[in-house]
């Protein structure tokens, strides 16, 4: 699709007065890198809605707090940390959860991996002494934006953990805006607050000058 045929698709999110912006449509990677540069993000599947909500919730990077007990955790470095080594197996963790399904469904799987093969979507992975993975942080990286999308844990504070190395590599690489979407207990607890849909398109436009793939340093 041309440019001029997402913007028929997707409503105005600056003057669409609804969080809901577009049903329908597919997960390939030109629509999923659209939508982001435009403050978008696909929120279901079958059918696909898409969402510019109002308020917005972000993370300032050099206001962010976790718990002493995270903070020790991270000092014994008990845990190794990769970036990028095991997007599917992260995604996959997101996905499960004991009492119900996630929004992270079968389409969602293939719009992301390709993504990430191209270099748009990025993960964090947290790694126990038997070198097994317990939690993980992925998400979508455009210019100096990043949309956070899930996290998951399968031991205690490993999903905080991944989210602390994600948080120090974006600092050091010069990110302006961290998205959260909407506040729950876990990203308040952190930081996260929300400003007015206005403020964060202001500051996606001002993140995204150069939109280019982001090449993690080391």
């Amino acid at each position: 699709m041309t440019q001029r045929d997402f913007q028929q698709f997707f409503k105005n999110p600056r003057t669409h007065k609804d969080d809901l912006v577009a049903i329908g449509g597919d997960f390939h990677t030109d629509r999923l890198l659209y939508a982001y540069q435009k403050g978008i993000f696909p929120w279901s599947e079958n059918p696909i809605r898409w969402y510019c909500l109002d308020p917005r919730a972000i993370f300032d990077l050099n206001r962010v707090h976790f718990s002493k007990t995270v903070m020790r955790k991270i000092r014994q470095k008990r845990h190794r940390i990769s970036f990028n080594e095991a997007f599917l197996a992260v995604m996959q963790g997101c996905s499960y959860r004991e009492k119900d399904n996630t929004w992270i469904t079968s389409g969602f799987f293939k719009g992301y991996l390709q993504l990430h093969r191209m270099g748009w979507a990025h993960s964090v992975e947290v790694w126990n002494e038997k070198q097994e993975l317990v939690g993980g942080v992925y998400g979508v990286a455009i210019g100096k934006f990043f949309a956070g999308e899930s996290m998951f844990a399968y031991e205690s504070d490993a999903g905080k953990i991944a989210l602390y190395h994600l948080f120090e590599k974006l600092k050091l690489d010069g990110f302006l805006l961290f998205d959260t979407q909407q506040l729950n207990h876990v990203t308040w607890a952190l930081g996260a607050y929300e400003i007015p849909k206005s403020s964060y398109l202001d500051r996606l436009e001002n993140a995204i000058q150069n939109p280019d793939p982001w090449i993690i340093s080391h």
